[in-house]
């Protein structure tokens, strides 16, 4: 048996009580073997409802290699998941589209549904971006907000496809708005919403970060190096009771620059002001290189020069699923009441 077999066999047994656990919640996305973590760096494997999915960063799989893998997780599982293998080892870690390794069924690569807290998730093994579209580490978080969101106003900035704020609807938010940069992204957020035609429909806004936030917090956006900015979509001041911001490590726009080690400051605190009295911020890091607890002391320090003070704080960490040996996972999530 080959070491990597080895260390999935030691993985999928970690798991099993973990996975018992998920499938009585109502949830079949979660992650099967955590590389940099169990044995293999480089090397992740996820379930996504019928669907598996593996990607690998640093060096391609062998054909013989994957498939037995994929034998293991549906021996291990009793299933017979469609296997997806997304090779990111080349190209800058874009996706290698060609298939050199293994051509997936078409079965594979159809429109799937996952799900996760009972909720019905688009999944696809491929599509026009590169990451899988429900990131796996942030299910906790998606739990906590289905859990506390009643009667609420519930603002998810960032919001890629849209999985913070389905669960917020879900919850029995009285409202919830979806921000992004991307349509892309929203128009997957959409198709999650149809796939859940029991819950109210969810507001969309299409708008780089920094306008629309800074509108949202009273805050004036101003012009870079006296260039002319481009349109965006106007916003009237306000505030939400519950807020979630995870920024991506690093992107850039004609508004500003999210960087989330030299400056996560900027992204902060007109997310701080657009959090009502009493409500409460959820804010994350999803950098290795940033500790968590020299991140947390910038974070109550600019909640406090915001004029916000943090009451309460509270860490959130990812799943099991999602194994630490040092106890510093990449994401770091952060609850403040405000």
């Amino acid at each position: 048996m080959s070491s990597l077999n080895q260390a999935l066999r030691a993985a999928l047994d970690q798991r099993q009580d973990l996975l018992g656990q998920l499938h009585q919640q109502g949830t079949d996305c979660y992650r099967l073997f955590h590389g940099s973590q169990e044995g293999a760096p480089g090397l992740t494997i996820d379930r996504y409802g019928p669907q598996l999915l593996v990607q690998s960063f640093h060096q391609s799989l062998e054909r013989d290699a994957l498939l037995q893998l994929h034998g293991i997780v549906n021996e291990r599982l009793g299933l017979e998941t469609l296997l997806v293998y997304n090779d990111r080892a080349r190209g800058n870690s874009r996706i290698d589209r060609q298939d050199t390794v293994y051509q997936a069924d078409e079965a594979a690569l159809q429109d799937l549904v996952g799900h996760e807290w009972g909720l019905n998730y688009r999944v696809r093994g491929r599509h026009a971006g590169q990451d899988p579209l429900l990131f796996l580490d942030l299910r906790n978080a998606r739990g906590w907000v289905k859990e506390h969101s009643r009667d609420k106003s519930v603002l998810n900035l960032f919001a890629y496809t849209c999985g913070v704020g389905l669960s917020a609807a879900a919850g029995g938010a009285r409202e919830v708005c979806n921000l992004d940069f991307a349509e892309g992204n929203l128009a997957v957020g959409r198709e999650n919403g149809l796939l859940n035609p029991a819950l109210p429909p969810m507001e969309f806004v299409q708008s780089d970060y920094f306008p629309a936030i800074r509108q949202l917090a009273g805050l004036p956006i101003s012009q870079r190096r006296g260039q002319k900015l481009p349109s965006y979509v106007r916003l009237e001041q306000r505030q939400y009771d519950l807020v979630l911001l995870d920024p991506p490590a690093w992107a850039k726009s004609a508004f500003g620059t999210v960087d989330l080690l030299r400056d996560y400051q900027s992204l902060l605190k007109p997310a701080l002001l657009s959090t009502a009295d009493n409500g409460v911020l959820i804010c994350c890091n999803n950098l290795a290189k940033v500790p968590m607890d020299d991140w947390r002391e910038q974070v109550l320090r600019c909640a406090e020069k915001a004029g916000r003070p943090v009451r309460e704080w509270s860490v959130l960490t990812p799943g099991d699923d999602f194994p630490s040996l040092d106890q510093q996972p990449p994401l770091k999530t952060l609850i403040l009441q405000l």
